[in-house]
């Protein structure tokens, strides 16, 4: 199965955003993985890495699909 790791911060943006990811993501071809950054701030760095560069982000199979502009990753670790 396809892995699919949704990485937010918990801003309202994001939280819409995963509320539609959801309800979207066939759990039938994907694992979906939900990361709040806010709350797990030692998974920052992976997601940087992984090419996360603001949340809300989709990461699938390597590609990054960044939705909307809720924070960058900057903003995220200095908050």
């Amino acid at each position: 199965m396809k892995k699919a790791v949704f990485y937010h911060a918990g801003c309202p943006v994001c939280v819409s955003a995963e509320s539609d990811i959801v309800n979207i993501i066939d759990r039938t071809k994907f694992d979906l993985e939900v990361v709040h950054l806010g709350e797990h701030r030692e998974l920052i760095s992976m997601a940087e890495a992984a090419g996360i560069r603001s949340v809300p982000a989709l990461l699938l199979d390597d590609n990054v699909l960044h939705i909307n502009f809720g924070a960058s990753i900057d903003d995220v670790k200095n908050s």
